[in-house]
């Protein structure tokens, strides 16, 4: 491999690793009590190596809140697809869940960070507006697959389908990894219990 593209994948891994550090220091310290110099610690490099490639926390915190947008919504892209709609309600839900699953798994502590009221609006809006979008996302599968469904009746079983999961998601995120398909199979049946009924009707 050439030199240049050598010393970019090289940068690449650099930002990378400064990410994921700077994503633990802000969801353990918070966003106003965070330095750099922790940031750098936790990656294990110098302050100096981090300030080649982000300028300020601000600019860690963008390029987080960027990463954790784009994250999401390739998890929303995949898991509310209203094509999918009319597999059976198993598989259906299961494709609902595993990437919503991933994303939470793939940024431990990013959905607490973003929450916390701690970081600047402008950092935490986007995120915050595609989380709350869950709902109508769960919704317009639901319409695709009772398109006969009342809107208020739609909106109403897609926030508490949204509810069981968030509340289970915990749980299914902190459990170690050798039990965690058995809380996701848990987390499955919730929902499948839950919205069989609409299936059922005469």
């Amino acid at each position: 491999m050439p030199e240049e593209p050598r010393r970019q994948a090289r940068g690449q891994r650099r930002m990378v690793q400064l990410l994921d550090a700077a994503a633990v220091v802000f969801a353990e310290a918070g966003y106003a009590k965070a330095t750099t110099n922790a940031i750098a610690k936790q990656a294990g490099v110098s302050p100096g190596t981090l300030y080649q490639f982000f300028a300020n926390k601000e600019a860690l915190a963008e390029a987080l809140a960027e990463r954790y947008r784009s994250e999401l919504a390739a998890a929303h892209a995949k898991a509310f697809d209203p094509g999918a709609a009319h597999l059976p309600l198993p598989e259906l839900v299961d494709r609902m869940i595993r990437p919503m699953v991933e994303v939470n798994l793939a940024n431990p502590g990013f959905k607490a960070l973003f929450g916390s009221g701690d970081l600047p609006e402008k950092l935490t809006a986007p995120p915050r507006a595609l989380q709350r979008a869950v709902i109508g996302r769960v919704a317009e599968v639901l319409a695709a697959r009772h398109p006969d469904l009342p809107p208020e009746r739609l909106e109403t079983t897609a926030a508490v389908a949204t509810q069981i999961f968030a509340a289970l998601l915990g749980t299914v995120v902190s459990t170690p990894e050798a039990q965690r398909e058995r809380w996701i199979a848990e987390l499955n049946q919730a929902l499948i219990g839950y919205l069989s009924p609409l299936d059922q009707r005469v």
